[in-house]
């Protein structure tokens, strides 16, 4: 039966996880062959298996997958996505805690006050390149405000988190000394942040809760809590500055979209889950078979790793009927930031600087247009944009 599944090749830096070669493999099945294992196409099937217990998160592969060795790939096994079971569960209890909505909520006026600041620059010329205007500076200036670090210190913090984020694509092993000497860079920033929280000089921040809990509890060791705050730099950092790059060409290939949502503010969530829908950045969420398994009739034997389409499935047209990118059409659960046991613990600081972010520039601005081609990173694994240039009309 296997042989009969339609091959995707996600190993092909051209290849897109958006492609119509993906969209007739979902309308022939509900999965497909790929040089890493299966692909998972369609809605219904990603959702159990996200819930499935006889599956596990099978991200902790991926550095074998693509071939990396040294700090990183080391770092990555041991993180809390790289964990199961008890583990894993005592990571999430480290974590979750500390990010509370409460506290995210808190930190709402700060995020405001960096995306009006970043707007106002932008103000003073016609066109820029988003991406460094904008994504980065607000990614970065958000993620030191978590830390408690000065907003000054951003750009040293951002661009490790950045080339984190090289290890996460398809073509990662060309990268391999730049992610590595990033990864050792953000655990040194972490053990110095944990020592401004012993010394009293940090009560606040996200980091001062983590130490917090992990005084408390007692049941993490010293290098797993860099761990959490390493983990935590990079997916703050990355997430947001992708999706703002991704969800802002969304806009300029709708400019009526765009429209609706300077007319409506309280669309600025429902435009953040259709970001992810439409042009997610985490192109799939991984997992892992620990026994072997039967879907639909097909027998997923023991090892076998399974990626789980996020576009493919959002835009399924059993849940679907017009997958076109629409603010304003009530939709299903997309499954941008995973699901089950591992459903991504900073989603909701996402979701609150994003839309911090959004707010800024639907008061500010009229309208966007692209002024040259953007680049983007392969559209597999974690894509996003490289340079994003823009041109512009400022609300007067």
């Amino acid at each position: 039966m296997s042989e009969a599944l339609p091959f995707l090749d996600l190993s092909d830096p051209a290849f897109s996880t958006r492609g119509p070669e993906v969209l007739a493999a979902r309308d022939h099945g509900w999965c497909a062959q790929t040089p890493f294992g299966l692909a998972v196409l369609r809605y219904r099937e990603v959702g159990k298996i996200l819930r499935d217990r006889r599956f596990r998160q099978g991200s902790h592969n991926w550095p074998d997958t693509v071939g990396i060795n040294g700090s990183f790939a080391e770092f990555w096994k041991q993180s809390v996505i790289g964990q199961e079971g008890d583990t894993h569960r005592r990571l999430r209890a480290l974590a979750v805690p500390a990010l509370s909505e409460t506290y995210v909520q808190s930190l709402i006026p700060e995020f405001k006050d960096i995306a009006e600041a970043l707007c106002s620059d932008m103000r003073r010329s016609e066109s820029c390149d988003f991406l460094q205007a904008f994504c980065e500076p607000f990614a970065g200036q958000a993620i030191t405000t978590l830390l408690g670090l000065d907003r000054e210190e951003w750009p040293m913090v951002a661009h490790d988190a950045s080339e984190l984020g090289l290890a996460m694509g398809i073509d990662a092993k060309s990268y391999e000394g730049r992610f590595n000497a990033a990864c050792e860079r953000l655990h040194q920033l972490a053990d110095k942040l944990v020592v401004k929280v012993r010394c009293g000089a940090d009560t606040q921040s996200y980091v001062a809760r983590l130490v917090a809990d992990f005084d408390r509890n007692g049941n993490c060791s010293h290098d797993e809590l860099l761990n959490i705050i390493v983990i935590s730099i990079f997916g703050g950092v990355d997430t947001t500055r992708a999706l703002l790059g991704l969800g802002l060409s969304l806009f300029i290939e709708s400019p009526d979209q765009w429209q609706e949502l300077r007319a409506d503010a309280s669309l600025i969530p429902a435009a953040i889950e259709e970001f992810i829908r439409a042009r997610p950045t985490t192109t799939w969420a991984t997992r892992e078979a620990v026994e072997d398994v039967e879907v639909n009739g097909l027998t997923i034997a023991k090892g076998t790793v399974l990626h789980l389409l996020i576009h493919a499935s959002a835009c399924d047209p059993e849940i679907c009927n017009d997958s076109r990118f629409d603010i304003t059409v009530r939709r299903r659960k997309h499954f941008g930031f995973g699901g089950g046991a591992h459903h991504c613990i900073g989603h909701y600081v996402a979701r609150t600087d994003m839309a911090a972010a959004i707010g800024a520039l639907r008061k500010n601005f009229v309208r966007f247009e692209y002024d040259g081609v953007p680049v983007w990173r392969p559209d597999s694994g974690n894509t996003g944009a490289m340079t994003l240039p823009v041109r512009y009309e400022v609300l007067h």
